[in-house]
């Protein structure tokens, strides 16, 4: 599935279809693409945990990410998950331009997120199942 039908699930439209990697629903919720690769299991029952810093890459999808985040954290918003998976993982750890890579994408509608960490460049995502 393709990263704009993975934000249309949540009710969300992306700014820039190249760039963007995060917009707000209706709902107030902020939708994020997510790589796969930096999720691991929360240290609390039912707990996916995403973790990453947003100074690993850069460009105009870095800058309106990170004002997302600040804001979700800031105003306790829901995160809601679109998963991407790449066929290089090296380079997104590197933080090269992921828009040249083979991706592909999935939504997680069970799971409901909060900003858990934001120190400005690191940040923690907690998900778990929504009741």
């Amino acid at each position: 599935m393709g990263i704009q039908s993975c934000f249309a699930k949540y009710g969300a439209e992306l700014k820039n279809v190249n760039w963007s990697v995060s917009a707000l629903n209706e709902k107030g919720e902020l939708v994020c693409s997510l790589w796969n690769q930096f999720f691991h299991k929360g240290t609390e029952p039912k707990t996916i945990v995403y973790a990453d810093r947003v100074s690993r890459w850069s460009g105009h999808g870095n800058n309106e990410f990170r004002a997302n985040i600040e804001d979700a954290f800031k105003n306790k918003r829901i995160i809601r998950a679109v998963i991407a998976h790449t066929n290089d993982e090296k380079a997104v750890s590197d933080g090269k331009d992921a828009s040249k890579l083979k991706n592909k994408f999935h939504t997680r509608e069970d799971w409901i997120g909060v900003v858990s960490l934001w120190d400005g460049d690191n940040f923690e995502i907690t998900f778990k199942p929504e009741t």
